[in-house]
């Protein structure tokens, strides 16, 4: 009987440790607060090329904002009555991360011809869950090189694909490709004509390899088109000279290019040295020798 009591008792006490255990877990994680996530899309199409969503995690910890990192993405095509998933994507260290759609018929518009594509996070153990949504109509930029009065010019025309049309009023950039930041040409604004047309000439002079120029006709961050642009590469630049030594034996190349006069002269008065030593030595030790 007694030993029944004792059983009994151990029993209660661990079923009240359990509780007390899982009632204090549960007021620990009623402590911790997750945190708020901050998702921003940005629409890219290249005509004929690819369509992107430039994408950025953000979250505000300690009243400092920092990019949310190795994070998982869903992108998502939402219709009228379902959503189709497009993919996957993960944030980098900064919080950033490039969807790119090469397909473009596989995004499909609703009823109305506008694009509707959710950027989705379905939280973890630091963050909440979070979701932006991008809407966007399609548009194509065709551009071409065209000479009047002997002077060239790049002519773009913004178009509605959707509708067909035209669209006038709108601002396209046009410049040049370039490694760090492209080179603008033409005037500060381009405003597309009636016809959805703009025209820009190009200065002479500009260097590019073997005289080929990238031209970039951009529509940047428009609120229905988001940021659309079409490239154009013409022969219309001045070829450039390499001037590069890297295969050349110069005084800053690496040790394998070293310049063939430091490699002779230098060992010759190295062996020239050592022979004087060498000579001295063996006269000294003759000198030894003959006071024996």
């Amino acid at each position: 009987m007694k030993t029944f009591i004792n059983i009994r008792f151990v029993f209660l006490a661990i079923l009240t440790s359990l509780l007390f255990s899982a009632s204090s877990n549960q007021a620990y994680a009623q402590k911790v607060k997750k945190n708020s996530v901050r998702i921003k899309a940005d629409y890219i199409k290249t005509t004929n090329v690819e369509m992107a969503f430039e994408i950025k995690a953000t979250s505000k910890i300690d009243r400092k904002t920092i990019g949310v990192s190795n994070i998982e993405l869903s992108i998502l095509n939402e219709l009228d009555d379902e959503s189709i998933k497009l993919g996957k994507a993960t944030t980098d260290a900064d919080g950033a991360s490039r969807f790119v759609i090469k397909d473009f018929n596989s995004v499909k518009p609703d009823s109305s011809g506008m694009y509707n594509v959710k950027i989705s996070f379905k939280g973890d153990s630091l963050y909440k869950r979070a979701s932006k949504s991008v809407s966007f109509r399609d548009a194509t930029i065709e551009a071409k090189v065209i000479t009047k009065d002997s002077v060239k010019y790049i002519t773009a025309t913004l178009k509605d694909t959707a509708r067909d049309s035209v669209l006038s009023d709108q601002i396209l950039n046009v410049q040049i490709q370039r490694l760090f930041k492209p080179l603008k040409i033409g005037p500060d604004f381009n405003t597309t004509d009636e016809n959805g047309t703009i025209i820009a000439a190009v200065e002479e002079g500009i260097p590019g390899v073997n005289g080929a120029l990238t031209f970039e006709v951009v529509l940047k961050d428009s609120d229905d088109y988001g940021t659309v642009k079409t490239l154009v590469r013409a022969p219309l630049g001045v070829p450039i000279v390499d001037e590069s030594t890297f295969d050349q034996r110069t005084m800053w190349s690496p040790k394998n290019k070293t310049p063939i006069f430091l490699l002779i002269f230098p060992n010759l008065f190295i062996l020239g040295i050592w022979g004087l030593i060498v000579y001295l030595i063996i006269n000294l030790f003759k000198i030894s020798k003959s006071n024996n």
